[in-house]
């Protein structure tokens, strides 16, 4: 059978120009999006300018509309957008990368209005917009002396007064691609609108919560700050902050970095903003930071003692494993099969799972689903599969337990959208038969039995066992 051509520059060449321009033809006759593209391609033969023009004709379409668009709309017009900022990036790029960062900045600079006037559940048009600051962070290296030291005034007229924190997201972006001087210039010139905003917002004296930009253009300072090295205006910074605010895990990160242990323990200690899974003191996370910092400060049995005490709670394979790589030759192995020892008598099986997989046991993950197998529930829809298909081939018992709860869960339920699932896990049920059959507890149902009372429990779920009928 002959080999399907592959698509490459090489191949496509050889189709010959006529054959291009017809396929070309046919494709932008169907997508309005692909048509721009090829118009402004065509454009690029009169020059920077010409693209430019009729990049901008595209702007000014996007900047009047009003009409709103439905969400079975919204996906193309998301592409459609997508597909103008791929013009400015792929064709007004190349020939003119100061040009091509004006209308970048113009274009994220239409998000409030668009954003008005479109159901974006999805977050699809979200995306481009993120898009866009993403490639003008790749453009900006490109960009010529001049036209790099203007980049802030631009910034701050497109966005400065954005409240969906793209101003933040830009600085990140830029930032490393700034001269140190544009940089200083920057963050005296945000530090000088702060000042002035506060002196505002005071005059205003209201009882009520107030939105204020001077949060962002703080955040914009401490990316600036990290660029030019400067360590203790970035700290100085979160320290102004309220406590609950304060990435007080990552300024201490950045202290270690910096060798400045003894006031990084101090910051990971402290109370401040946690992502999820982060909210106690023994997050593994914060744990590692912690312990690294103490290793630092030459107190390595601290440190040791803080990841096991975590690992005790948490059941964290990562932490286990630094905890490891701290002992003395010969001690691991003994050490591993007590962390397995504490896993399995821990109060959460779930946890206790996650440990086994993680590691990897899988050996031990079975025996855990066996000893607990009246703890599992179908419900856990998102996990138990992948877990179960895991553990077939070695572990058929632990497999057909978990198995069970998720059909048993869907019939009980009448899930009938999930019937579909249900009838391949009888399926894979009576080929694990035999196999778990021969090693299940004499409480247990063996497979027939099993499969007996499915269908006195579930008789008129005809769309089940249609299903299975049909497998």
């Amino acid at each position: 059978m002959a080999r399907k051509p592959a698509l490459s520059i090489d191949t496509l060449k050889d189709l010959g120009a006529n054959t291009l321009a017809r396929l070309v033809l046919a494709e932008a006759a169907r997508n309005a999006g692909f048509r721009r593209q090829v118009k402004a391609a065509l454009a690029g033969r009169g020059g920077a300018e010409a693209i430019a023009k009729l990049i901008d004709r595209r702007l000014s379409g996007l900047a009047r509309a009003k009409s709103f668009v439905d969400w079975d709309k919204a996906r193309g017009f998301a592409d459609d957008l997508r597909s103008l900022t791929d013009t400015i990036t792929s064709e007004l790029g190349p020939a003119s990368a100061a040009l091509a960062m004006d209308r970048l900045l113009r274009f994220v600079a239409t998000h409030k209005q668009v954003f008005e006037r479109v159901d974006d559940s999805s977050g699809r048009v979200q995306g481009v917009y993120y898009g866009a600051i993403h490639d003008i962070g790749v453009l900006a290296p490109e960009l010529a002396a001049d036209d790099a030291d203007l980049l802030p005034d631009k910034i701050m007229a497109a966005l400065g007064e954005t409240t969906h924190g793209y101003l933040t997201d830009m600085t990140n972006a830029v930032a490393p691609h700034l001269p140190q001087d544009t940089l200083t210039r920057w963050d005296a010139e945000l530090t000088a609108a702060i000042a002035e905003r506060r002196a505002e917002e005071a005059a205003q004296q209201s009882d009520g919560w107030l939105y204020s930009m001077t949060g962002q253009w703080a955040e914009m300072r401490q990316t600036i700050a990290l660029e030019r090295g400067d360590l203790d205006l970035l700290v100085a910074l979160e320290a102004a902050k309220k406590p609950h605010m304060q990435d007080t895990l990552g300024i201490a990160e950045a202290l270690l970095g910096a060798g400045r242990a003894a006031e990084a323990l101090d910051w990971v200690r402290k109370p401040g903003r946690r992502s999820f899974g982060e909210d106690d003191e023994l997050s593994p996370r914060r744990v590692a930071l912690e312990a690294r910092i103490l290793e630092a400060l030459g107190d390595r049995p601290a440190a040791q003692a803080l990841r096991w005490r975590c690992f005790e709670i948490r059941l964290s394979a990562d932490i286990l494993r630094d905890y490891l790589k701290g002992l003395p030759d010969f001690k691991d192995m003994e050490t591993e099969d007590r962390a397995c020892a504490v896993a399995r008598k821990h109060a959460n099986p779930e946890s206790a799972l996650q440990f086994f997989l993680d590691w990897p046991r899988l050996d031990l993950a079975a025996n855990l689903i066996v000893t607990n197998r009246q703890h599992w529930k179908g419900g856990d829809w998102h996990i138990l599969p992948k877990i179960a298909s895991l553990l077939e081939h070695d572990h058929p018992l632990a497999a057909t337990i978990l198995y069970r709860a998720l059909l048993d869960d869907i019939l009980s339920k009448a899930r009938s959208k999930a019937y579909g699932h249900g009838a391949k896990y009888l399926a894979i049920l009576t080929l694990l038969a035999n196999d778990a059959d021969a090693i299940r507890p004499v409480e247990m149902l063996d497979h027939a039995t099993y499969r007996d009372g499915l269908k006195a429990d579930h008789p008129r779920k005809s769309g089940f066992w249609r299903q299975v009928e049909d497998g």
